[in-house]
């Protein structure tokens, strides 16, 4: 297959009060919609199925945190989504809260067209913080909450195309886009909750907006993959998220954007031979990388002392 049709399932807020049938109801209107403009795979939100939870402040055990997770998928209130991917023949990409024995963890699930789960990610950057900060406008705890992700980013084969995916702040690090590149993806999902106004310096609503296009187009161009990205956004909580949701191209280029900060389908047919391009001529790996000089990208966790060669190395007499 040199083509799929892909959609990319904004939700506007959900609040609190909102419950899960509620939610997944708005889902299924969606991946409906999706099927009617031929679409054979949707991308859904991180943490589509609950508010945003860490921005309140839990202890670990509380009834009330645990009340957010997934001690299974599908569950009695997801049954709907499963179903009518399969009814409708349309796969997709959830994000969700996990429970999994003692660890929790902001996963992502990859059903396919039968409503099978094919593949399962655990978000590996987490932000934010452990611990609440009083001078801040508002919390960022997802530190607290959940444990970092144990199954790498791996890329499966399924739907016509090779898909990985990752989770909202993975998008900002290069080393996301670059192992599944590594393992020839084609389209990269993703799911996103991105706050604004929590009181951070630099970190304006135009810029977060600007952020999530640069990681998400640089991803797309220096992997020569596709990237649909799925907001969920407007005010929640009384806290704004930034939208933004698209789909980008292998060569960088936003291919669609959503235009609101509510419920929205936008969808884009996916040419992968465009991604097969971009990966023989302008990022062909194996003719131009050259891991041997990337030792410190996997040495090192933090930044240290400048590494220098030898004056000996550089052709240089000694001083």
């Amino acid at each position: 297959m040199d083509a799929i049709v892909v959609g990319v399932a904004q939700l506007g807020p959900v609040q609190k009060s909102d419950t899960r049938a509620e939610v997944v109801g708005r889902m299924v209107a969606l991946l409906r919609e999706a099927a009617g403009r031929g679409c054979s795979f949707v991308v859904f939100p991180e943490l589509a199925l609950t508010s945003f939870f860490p921005r309140w402040v839990y202890d670990r055990g509380d009834a009330e945190l645990e009340a957010f997770f997934e001690a299974e998928m599908p569950g009695p209130d997801t049954h709907a989504l499963f179903q009518a991917a399969t009814d409708l023949s349309v796969g997709f990409y959830l994000g969700y809260a996990e429970i999994a024995g003692e660890k929790r963890f902001n996963s992502s699930i990859l059903v396919d067209r039968t409503g099978r789960i094919i593949g399962k990610y655990r978000k590996v950057h987490l932000p934010g913080h452990q611990t609440p900060d009083p001078s801040r406008l508002g919390e960022h705890l997802e530190k607290r909450y959940f444990d970092v992700g144990d199954l790498d980013f791996p890329v499966w084969e399924t739907m016509g195309a090779r898909i990985g995916m990752c989770i909202c702040n993975d998008r900002r690090w290069p080393e996301t886009y670059r192992v599944m590149g590594l393992q020839g993806v084609e389209l990269i999902a993703l799911g996103y909750n991105t706050p604004t106004g929590l009181g951070e310096p630099y970190q304006a609503a135009t810029l977060a907006a600007a952020h999530n296009a640069l990681s998400l187009r640089a991803g797309a161009y220096q992997n020569a993959c596709w990237v649909a990205a799925a907001a969920k956004c407007g005010v929640e909580e009384g806290f704004p998220m930034i939208g933004g949701s698209m789909i980008v191209s292998p060569l960088g280029e936003v291919v669609t954007q959503a235009a609101t900060l509510e419920d929205e389908l936008i969808t884009a047919r996916c040419d992968l031979s465009m991604a097969r391009y971009a990966r023989t001529e302008i990022f062909n790996f194996v003719r131009h990388r050259r891991p041997e000089a990337y030792a410190l990208i996997t040495e090192r966790q933090g930044a240290g002392d400048p590494v220098q060669p030898t004056r000996a190395q550089m052709g240089l007499p000694d001083a």
